[in-house]
C-alpha cells in the first residue's frame, strides 16, 4: 500500500464518506413471500431424473498395463441407460428443510409452508434426485426473495466504521500481464484485476488527469443485505472542480442489460444504493457503469 496516498487529502475525504457501516430493516409480509415462492416453484421448478449407464464389452488383447487402467484396450460394443428411484425418508425432509434454511435465511416455518402449499407432484421431484431439488428450490426461493427485498429494504447509520486496516489485510496474489497490472493513481502500486473489462477500466482512470486517488475496494469491505454480502468494486475521488460529483462507488459489469443481472445481482445493487443514501446523502453517488466512459456520463451530470 502507498503511504503517501493513503495521506493524501482527497483519498482521507472519499474514506469517510463511505467507511460508515450500517444496518437493513426489510418490512413486507411473509405470506405474502411464501405465496410467491410457492408460485414459483409451482411453474418453474424443474428436476432432472438421475441416470446411470451401462456398458459392455471385450477385451482381445491386453498389450500393457497401461491400456488396461486407462482402458484402451476395451471395445465397447453395447450401453444402456437406467433410471434410479429414491425413496426419501423422514430423516432425508428433515435435512432438506435445514438445508434450505442455510440457503436461503428464512425460517423453519415459512419453508414448510412453501413446501407444503407446492403441488405434490412438483414435491414429489425432491425423491427423484434430492440434491439438484435443494439447489434449484433454494435458487427459486432466493429469487422471489431478492424481489421483493428490493421493494421493502431501508438501511440505517451505525456508529461503527470501516479503518483504513482492511487494506492491509492479506490479498489474492497476481501475476503482472495476468491477472494484474501496475497502478499511478491506485491506492497500491499494482492492482489484482478478475477481467479485461476491471484491467481497461483501471487503466483509464490510472491516465486521466481528473481522478486524484481510486482503489479496487478489498473483500473485507463490505455490505450487509439479506441475499448475502456485496462487496464494491470501486471507490473513486476526482479532483475539485474537475467533475460535479466528486466522489464515486463504481460496481463493473460487463453488460448493463438488466435481463442479464440475475435478479440477486440487481438486489444487491439495490441495497447498496440505499446503504450509500443512508451514509453518505448525495455526497457519494454510487452506480453501475460498464466503462470508463459510462462513469464520466455520470460524474459529470
Amino acid at each position: 500500500m502507498d503511504e503517501d496516498k493513503l495521506a493524501m487529502p482527497e483519498f482521507k475525504v472519499l474514506w469517510s464518506r463511505i467507511n460508515a457501516k450500517s444496518v437493513y430493516v426489510v418490512d413486507f409480509d411473509t405470506e405474502d413471500l411464501i405465496q410467491k415462492a410457492i408460485d414459483a416453484l409451482n411453474s418453474k421448478l424443474r428436476v432432472s431424473k438421475i441416470h446411470f449407464q451401462v456398458e459392455t464389452g471385450t477385451m482381445d488383447a491386453i498389450k500393457s498395463k497401461e491400456e488396461l487402467l486407462s482402458g484402451a484396450s476395451f471395445i465397447k460394443e453395447e450401453a444402456a441407460s437406467y433410471g434410479v428411484t429414491i425413496t426419501a425418508n423422514s430423516n432425508v425432509k428433515y435435512d432438506l428443510i435445514g438445508k434450505l434454511v442455510d440457503e436461503t435465511g428464512l425460517t423453519r416455518k415459512a419453508l414448510v409452508a412453501i413446501l407444503k402449499g407446492i403441488q405434490p407432484a412438483v414435491f414429489g421431484q425432491f425423491k427423484e434426485n434430492p440434491e439438484e431439488f435443494i439447489v434449484k428450490t433454494a435458487a427459486l426461493i432466493n429469487d422471489e426473495k431478492a424481489t421483493t427485498v428490493i421493494e421493502h429494504i431501508t438501511y440505517d447509520v451505525l456508529d461503527d466504521h470501516y479503518g483504513t486496516d482492511v487494506f492491509t489485510d492479506p490479498t489474492i496474489k497476481g501475476r503482472l500481464g495476468v491477472n494484474a497490472m501496475k497502478a499511478k493513481k491506485h491506492l497500491y502500486d499494482h492492482i489484482i484485476y478478475d477481467s479485461t473489462g476491471e484491467r481497461d477500466f483501471a487503466a483509464e482512470l490510472d491516465i486521466n488527469t481528473n481522478v486524484a486517488v481510486y482503489v479496487k475496494l478489498p473483500d473485507g469491505f463490505y455490505i450487509a443485505t439479506p441475499v448475502g454480502h456485496y462487496n464494491p468494486d470501486w471507490a473513486i475521488a476526482f479532483y475539485e472542480g474537475t467533475v460535479k460529483h466528486i466522489y464515486f462507488v463504481a460496481e463493473t459489469k460487463g453488460s448493463m442489460s438488466s435481463l442479464q443481472l440475475r435478479l440477486i445481482e440487481q438486489s444487491k445493487i439495490h441495497c447498496a444504493r440505499e446503504h450509500f443514501k443512508a451514509i453518505s446523502g448525495d455526497e457519494v453517488v454510487y452506480d453501475v457503469v460498464d466503462s470508463y466512459k459510462s462513469l464520466l456520463e455520470k460524474v459529470m451530470r
